[in-house]
């Protein structure tokens, strides 16, 4: 194993190769080798089909007196793959192919056939012409005669062609025409529809866009609310809120007044001289009453009818009560 793949071998100071003897080897000696069918062959024993690549070991030799050029040319020994016959074909370096000696037959070699005609016929040919001048003049009048029935033959068949193909240039260019059309009108449906596209977009994006904004209001809570009229503002009421809750104290005390002609004879004022004093309670209540007129219709129509009452200091209190239940049977009367 130390030799192996090695260049340069050791040779002794003492080797002669004159003192290695020779083998005397018969020439037509064979060897055993691994190939595949050079061609697609049937046996002529049992007729079994041999496709070209089937792999086969083979015996080779060298075939004796058959030399092309200096090359030796090899003979292959195989057998069949059903029946076992011998099949033996030869190596042919003048046409870089082989030749099928016996026991099959080459199958497909028909094209092979007909190119070695042709060059058997021309090579009859030049031999011909070589030895007779009168019969080269005679191969080329063939020549050009058969050269001239061959363009007659393929202008009456351009004639033929003319003939039948009858072109209408007219229809023709309308035919072309009606395409150009049909290919803007396309282009310019492709172009609307294109167009319509962007626009829906566009709209949907800008309706996203608002509804985003008006969810947004809705969650802001306004703090200023619109007037419904212009001639809203004369109807709010521009007293202060004490007042307003003095008046509605009052009237849960006392009762509120009704501005009917029926209840108005109920309250019965006693006469009195004009040099006496006014009661306490009486002038407190009807400077109550005039501050309450002004605040409610009904109020007000009361105390301008209310005149100015005189009464002595010993009737006061009675005067006071007599009032205030007239005040809380007139509240009971408008309630029913």
């Amino acid at each position: 194993m130390s030799e192996r793949k090695v260049l340069n071998k050791y040779y002794p100071p003492d080797f002669d190769p004159s003192k290695i003897p020779k083998l005397k080897l018969p020439k037509d000696r064979q060897y055993v080798v691994r190939l595949m069918a050079p061609f697609n062959m049937r046996c002529k024993t049992c007729g079994e089909y041999i496709y070209k690549g089937k792999k086969f070991n083979a015996r080779k030799e060298t075939v004796q007196n058959e030399v092309y050029l200096g090359l030796p040319i090899f003979r292959f020994y195989i057998k069949c793959t059903r029946c076992l016959a011998e099949i033996t074909f030869k190596t042919d370096p003048e046409n870089t192919d082989y030749t099928m000696e016996h026991g099959a037959t080459r199958n497909f070699q028909a094209e092979k056939l007909l190119e070695e005609e042709e060059k058997r016929v021309q090579k009859e040919r030049e031999e011909e012409e070589l030895n007779n001048p009168m019969k080269v003049l005679e191969n080329r009048t063939k020549d050009s005669k058969l050269e001239m029935e061959v363009l007659e033959n393929l202008q009456e068949l351009k004639e033929l062609n003319q003939r039948q193909a009858n072109v209408d240039f007219e229809s023709m260019l309308k035919q072309y025409k009606d395409y150009e059309e049909e290919r803007k009108r396309r282009e310019l449906e492709e172009d609307e529809t294109e167009m319509k596209a962007m626009l829906e977009q566009a709209q949907s994006r800008r309706f996203l866009e608002d509804s985003d904004s008006d969810e947004e209001a809705a969650q802001v809570p306004s703090r200023s609310v619109p007037k419904a009229k212009p001639t809203d503002i004369l109807q709010e009421d521009t007293e202060p809120q004490s007042k307003k809750l003095k008046i509605e104290s009052w009237e849960r005390s006392v009762g509120k007044l009704n501005s009917k002609s029926q209840l108005a004879g109920l309250v019965t004022v006693k006469k009195q001289t004009p040099g006496s004093t006014t009661a306490n309670g009486v002038g407190k209540q009807a400077t109550q009453c005039g501050e309450a007129g002004k605040q409610s219709s009904d109020a007000g129509s009361w105390s301008s009818s209310l005149p100015a009452v005189t009464q002595p200091p010993s009737a006061a209190q009675g005067s006071s009560l007599s009032l205030l239940g007239a005040y809380s049977d007139s509240e009971d009367s408008t309630s029913d």
